[in-house]
């Protein structure tokens, strides 16, 4: 699958653009296939998955039909499987900036990035909106943003001889501490208590770590810091015990979650209550401006469940909704990947012959 960057002079044409790579994103380029409509998908993360992978892709789900228990990653990792037939084209690490209707009835979209869009529809698929990490709040922090302070790590190998500090309590920063042990010249957890969401081997791990002197693990918060020749030198950290300490570091990576905002979506005149986007049916999940879908934990209707499973019924009834602004002569008719050759055909599997 592609994750396309193109250059900003070039706009792509497409039947269907689908705003969010999370789990009922990935599902929604599925019913879209069935229908022969192929789909090009944006998020603003750098990988896809969405809040499954970013936020818990190592626990377990268990109410996925027919899958007793998944991880978030396994099932990012399926549904790519289950997709790879429609050949989707992913844009990464970007977000919809602008979306407007044409004289065509068609919409305008363009990303961060400078890439331009003409689409016949849009499925916003976007969760709670784009995650953005959680920033740690100490005065003057800002200014070490990417070079001594990090929110997600890009390159591994940069940290390599560092005395490290990782501030979180999660799997994001329990499972770097580990993955960077070996390289970092030291490595001291901070968290703001005793108690950490992230697996629970991973946690046992760091703590056998911890009680080999491998690395250190402290209890307390980030109060302030210190600088030296424009550099950051120190963090003065607070203890539980109300003791401010200073304590040496190199680099500082920061594992607080992410926090998610509707951001642009909430400028392109759709239906807002509280943070979601009404849908005016059930039918088709069709919000205020036709041709604009929502699918997932980003709509809101009478009922409402926020369930990955509520998700994906919903993609399968927008995509048939969509159908009529794609193929608006042609009459779609309701077939069933048992039995369709045509399906088989599309999926690129063999019609099973029954005697």
């Amino acid at each position: 699958m592609e994750n396309k960057q193109t250059t900003p002079a070039h706009v792509i044409e497409a039947d269907a653009v689908i705003i969010g790579a999370g789990p009922v994103g990935l599902f929604q380029v599925f019913e879209l296939g069935l229908l022969e409509i192929k789909a090009h998908v944006i998020d603003s993360l750098p990988v896809v998955g969405g809040q499954c992978v970013e936020l818990y892709p190592d626990k377990p789900i268990y109410d996925i039909p027919a899958v007793p228990m998944c991880t978030g990653q396994e099932l990012t990792d399926n549904l790519l499987k289950q997709i790879a037939p429609f050949e989707p084209t992913f844009h990464l690490n970007q977000e919809v900036t602008l979306v407007q209707r044409r004289e065509d009835g068609r919409f305008d979209l363009e990303t961060s990035q400078g890439q331009r869009f003409i689409t016949k529809t849009i499925f916003i698929a976007a969760g709670v909106g784009s995650f953005q990490p959680r920033t740690l709040k100490v005065e003057g922090i800002d200014a070490f943003e990417g070079t001594q302070v990090f929110y997600r790590v890009k390159n591994p190998s940069q940290f390599e001889g560092k005395n490290l500090v990782i501030c979180g309590g999660g799997d994001s920063a329990v499972d770097w501490a580990l993955a960077l042990a070996d390289k970092a010249e030291s490595i001291v957890i901070l968290h703001r208590r005793d108690d950490f969401r992230a697996a629970p081997a991973s946690v046992a791990k760091m703590k056998e770590m911890c009680e080999n002197f491998e690395m250190q693990c402290i209890i307390g918060q980030v109060s302030g810091i210190e600088t030296k020749d424009d550099k950051l030198s120190e963090l003065k950290v607070t203890g539980a015990d109300g003791v401010t300490r200073r304590l040496p570091l190199d680099d500082l990576l920061v594992f607080f979650g992410l926090s998610p905002k509707l951001g642009p979506i909430a400028d392109w005149g759709l239906d807002i209550e509280r943070k979601q986007l009404k849908v005016i049916s059930t039918e088709k999940f069709e919000t205020n401006i036709p041709g604009i879908f929502a699918v997932g934990d980003i709509n809101t209707y009478p009922g409402k469940k926020k369930l990955i499973l509520s998700g994906f019924h919903e993609a399968a009834l927008a995509a048939f909704g969509a159908a009529a602004y794609i193929f608006p002569e042609k009459k779609i008719h309701m077939q069933y990947t048992t039995t369709s050759p045509k399906l088989h055909k599309i999926l690129g599997v063999e019609t099973p012959v029954f005697d």
